[in-house]
């Protein structure tokens, strides 16, 4: 049975001094999870730029082009993107995860996409996508193609939203959100810290997750990398960044509120300190992303994250794909559906 969690409760977690906010996300996170165990993927933007969305953090916007100089790029070719896998693979991630910068994939990209599944999973990798909007079709065709994960992220509160972007809505996020997970694709959708948001639109956005049916299977939270050129960006290089305690503090909330979900370490990091990593942990994070890149922004090296993952002594989660099941009757793939609930202590 799904337990709710009120605004106000959520608003006692954020106010609690940071070591027992620590504590409790631990204890929290290793009732669920495997401790010291981390779920490692990489990402690769597949088409690059030149989005007709005009979300106020992105480079890949086209309403920003001239200001940030971002080199729009046509879809990556099918086997580009599987040597990518390859690497992904050979470097320890057991997920791979692929970006479009679209408002939503056409009809015309969907034959691409289900061979990118298909390939990927062959490797034994899990999948991850992330498209924009999808509708119910779009939806149901990547999870007959064995899609494990489909990324698209709140961002922010209902509150704030309008602030982020004008070219979709709050609500246009979650019926995507609503189409993957009736699909029987896993959720991933996070936010992003740092935009100039208030703590009260942070507590909003937890308290949304904990309103959806299922809380999302993969949550990242994210520290915006302001990117001159794009309006957030500027805004916050002018006004001062988001400290990272409040990041922490926002993680810790996070998988207290979201006992069972993947909480992912993702934009942002590769400015963080060793330390300041480690709290990442403590707090309860228990996913990041490898690589030197995410689409267009940095992330901290390999050798970095392996260095660092010894010293915490933290270990990879071994690569876990859904099944791909075949209907007896049509021959046609069909993905396993996720259960009807999932629990919510705090």
């Amino acid at each position: 049975m799904m337990t709710t969690i009120s605004k106000d409760e959520i608003t006692r977690l954020f106010d609690l001094p940071l070591m027992d906010l620590l504590l409790q996300a631990q204890t929290v996170h290793r009732k669920h999870f495997t401790a010291n165990e981390v779920q490692i993927s990489t990402l690769l933007s597949i088409k690059t730029g030149n989005c007709p969305e005009d979300c106020g953090y992105c480079s890949q916007s086209g309403h920003y082009r001239d200001k940030t100089g971002l080199t729009a790029e046509k879809r990556l070719e099918i086997n580009k993107v599987l040597a990518a896998a390859r690497r992904a693979k050979a470097q320890g991630s057991s997920r791979f995860c692929m970006g479009a910068a679209w408002k939503h994939p056409s009809a015309k990209d969907m034959p691409y996409l289900v061979e990118l599944i298909s390939e990927v999973k062959a490797m034994g990798l899990e999948t991850c996508m992330t498209l924009g909007m999808l509708n119910a079709n779009q939806a149901q065709t990547l999870a007959e193609a064995g899609l494990d994960y489909y990324n698209h992220n709140l961002d922010t509160s209902r509150n704030y939203y309008d602030t982020v972007t004008s070219t979709r809505s709050y609500d246009d996020r979650l019926n995507t959100i609503d189409n993957v997970r009736n699909a029987g694709i896993n959720v991933c959708s996070g936010s992003i810290v740092g935009m100039g948001e208030s703590r009260e639109d942070r507590i909003d956005w937890i308290y949304e997750l904990t309103q959806m049916p299922i809380p999302p299977q993969s949550i990242p939270v994210n520290l915006l990398v302001p990117i001159q050129g794009t309006p957030l960006g500027d805004k916050v290089l002018a006004e001062g960044k988001l400290s990272v305690i409040e990041w922490i503090r926002t993680i810790a909330v996070t998988r207290i509120c979201c006992p069972t979900s993947h909480v992912r370490l993702s934009a942002g990091r590769e400015s963080l300190s060793d330390g300041e990593q480690a709290l990442a942990f403590m707090a309860g994070a228990n996913s990041f992303f490898y690589g030197d890149k995410l689409l267009t922004t940095g992330n901290q090296s390999t050798s970095h994250d392996d260095r660092l993952m010894a010293e915490l002594g933290l270990v990879a989660a071994k690569a876990a794909p859904k099944p791909t099941i075949i209907d007896a009757m049509s021959g046609v793939a069909i993905s396993e559906q996720p259960p009807s609930h999932c629990p919510l202590t705090a």
